[in-house]
């Protein structure tokens, strides 16, 4: 049974029109049914969360060696890459040889800056909202158009 039916079992416990109660036996099996679902949904909450968080932690661990192995890959390509000196190699396991590319490398953008047509050669982000500082803002009194507190309830299971 799930809490919706054993509500609507515990109102058949009770006469609607005098408000008795008609089956006392029932209604303390059924208020006991309702509080074990209630305690084994938040059970399994906690246990969700806590697999989710196990799930975070393993994912960042995989990150961080995912990261040094990548890190260790670029020492390594840069250790052959100076040793061969643009030379190639190859053998029937593997073959290294090397392109030519060209990128870009800026020192110092204020000088990009100072250029008439600067904005040719910059990319700027969409504004985001400091949530914080509005929050504050509202707080102290100050009237902030298309911003509003809004208050939520929200369940704590520990």
């Amino acid at each position: 049974m799930n809490l919706y039916e054993i509500d609507h079992a515990i109102l058949d416990c009770v006469d609607m029109e005098t408000g008795e109660i008609v089956n006392v036996d029932a209604l303390n099996t059924l208020e006991m049914e309702r509080d074990a679902k209630i305690e084994n949904i938040a059970l399994w909450i906690k246990n969700l969360l806590s697999d989710a968080e196990q799930m975070k932690a393993e994912r960042d661990a995989l990150a961080e060696r995912e990261k040094s192995a990548k890190n260790k890959a670029e020492n390594l390509k840069k250790y052959l890459s100076g040793y061969l000196n643009g030379k190639k190699f190859s053998t029937p396991k593997v073959a290294i040889s090397f392109r030519n590319s060209t990128s870009v490398e800026v020192s110092d953008i204020n000088k990009i800056m100072s250029l008439d047509d600067a904005d040719s050669y910059l990319k700027y982000s969409e504004p985001t909202p400091d949530k914080t500082a509005i929050k504050n803002a509202i707080k102290s009194g100050v009237q902030i158009p298309g911003c509003s507190l809004v208050e939520k309830s929200n369940i704590q299971i520990k």
